[in-house]
């Protein structure tokens, strides 16, 4: 009898010993979020045509492995070497927010109006509007930003009605972004180099 206590407290110990060296499969990280501008390839300079010494005409944007789950779309683009009213804050570029969720991107030539045909709203440093690249000649390319995000929800945010656009730009992307804090199931990012001819 005593041997078989034995012989079974030494094959629990085993087995307890072999379920702790025994590894956990890894945990199978979702696909993650592409962002895509047919204009040029990501870090690369933007066109002209996209900028403010051109046409100033928004790129065509595209995202492919969206989330489960996904209720709404924002694409948030800004200029991160400038630093706006000697603060921390960036100049918004482009804010759009509510983009539906069937939505696989932007077409080229968002036109401008703060409210749009499928219910999104948009902003910027030049009011309701994409606000092409504009950086000086006479110094270092800017490192054009487009991030878009996937969320779990819609946003109930309304344009800023500051005084000035830039102003409006930053209260409403403020606001933006803090109504989706614990709502961004995906996010990617996009670059583009830019700054004016000589």
């Amino acid at each position: 009898m005593r041997r078989s206590v034995i012989a079974f407290a030494a094959l629990s110990l085993a087995s307890a010993v072999g379920a702790q060296t025994t590894p956990a499969p890894a945990a199978q990280r979702p696909t993650p979020m592409i962002l895509t501008i047919s204009a040029w390839p990501d870090g690369t300079v933007i066109p002209i045509r996209h900028t403010q010494a051109g046409e100033q005409v928004s790129p065509e944007l595209k995202w492919t492995n969206v989330p489960e789950g996904t209720q709404s779309f924002v694409v948030n683009m800004l200029d991160p070497d400038v630093s706006i009213q000697r603060g921390t804050e960036t100049q918004p570029h482009w804010i759009v927010w509510n983009i539906p969720a069937t939505a696989t991107g932007l077409p080229e030539g968002v036109k401008p109006g703060g409210d749009l045909p499928d219910g999104s709203h948009q902003i910027s440093a030049t009011g309701p509007q994409y606000r092409g690249p504009g950086a000086a000649a006479n110094g270092p390319l800017h490192h054009y930003t487009f991030e878009v995000y996937a969320l779990d929800t819609k946003l109930d945010v309304a344009a800023s009605q500051a005084t000035t656009p830039v102003n409006a730009a930053l209260e409403t992307r403020a606001a933006v972004m803090k109504a989706m804090q614990g709502h961004v199931i995906g996010k990617a990012v996009y670059v583009g180099l830019f700054k004016r001819p000589q």
